[in-house]
């Protein structure tokens, strides 16, 4: 299932953020094009397995700009293979990951020292979901194995909690949900960047599609690309389509 609150989970989603504090940006809208589709599904004992490819680009934009410069694009494309067995479930993934500044940001920042970020790396998250799929709990992790630059360090945790109320009862067209997901990384010394959303969900909007409507909130190093340096807080709203 989707990762409600993982800042670089595949989805189409569209975010207004606004940032505190910092010299550079304001006003961002951040966007993400992406899906995971799976080729291959059979089952192993009690279980089922699945194979797929999941591909994604996460974008944003400085809306303070006359002309709304896009910033920075991360191109995301992955082979995913995955396991359930009743309400455990597993999903590792293969992937590339690159970062692109967007010309005009270039161009306007006089940018000299671009950090050239592309790496293809390996994740394994584990999730479970308790009776009354109210509460879901996920842990996982990840290496680096190619890198540019090749002093980036490879080694990443995930933590993730998620709450989906069965309001008024769990055949419910709309019900609220909130979900927190921790990532550490030995790049910034295992400092926790923590992502927190909260809202409203509409199951099977526009058939089997979910639409949900997030606060969201974020603190720690920025997921975008060439900025993972950069230590960012904001505040936003944003819609979420899932499948």
């Amino acid at each position: 299932k989707t990762l409600i609150a993982d800042p670089r989970w595949p989805h189409f989603g569209l975010s207004y953020q606004s940032y505190f504090d910092n010299p550079e940006l304001g006003n961002v809208a951040a966007v993400s094009l992406g899906e995971s589709i799976i080729l291959y599904r059979d089952r192993i004992g009690k279980g089922k397995w699945e194979l797929g490819i999941q591909a994604g680009v996460f974008a944003f934009f400085d809306l303070d700009k006359p002309s709304m410069d896009l910033v920075n694009a991360d191109y995301v494309v992955a082979v995913v293979a995955g396991y359930r067995h009743g309400r455990f479930s597993a999903l590792g993934r293969l992937f590339h990951q690159s970062s692109h500044l967007g010309d005009e940001y270039i161009f306007t920042n006089l940018v000299e020292d671009r950090v050239n970020l592309s790496y293809q790396a390996v994740d394994l998250r584990l999730s479970y979901e308790f009776p009354g799929d109210m509460l879901r709990l996920v842990v996982g992790g990840g290496n680096i194995f190619d890198r540019e630059p090749a002093t980036l360090k490879p080694w990443s945790l995930q933590t993730g909690l998620e709450l989906r109320r069965p309001w008024p009862s769990p055949e419910a067209r709309l019900r609220p949900v909130a979900a927190a997901d921790v990532q550490y990384r030995e790049e910034n010394n295992w400092q926790a960047d923590m992502s927190l959303r909260a809202g409203i969900e509409f199951q099977r909007w526009l058939g089997s599609r979910n639409l949900q409507i997030l606060v969201e909130y974020f603190r720690g190093h920025s997921p975008n690309g060439q900025f993972y340096t950069e230590y960012i807080d904001y505040l936003g709203l944003g819609l979420h389509f899932n499948f």
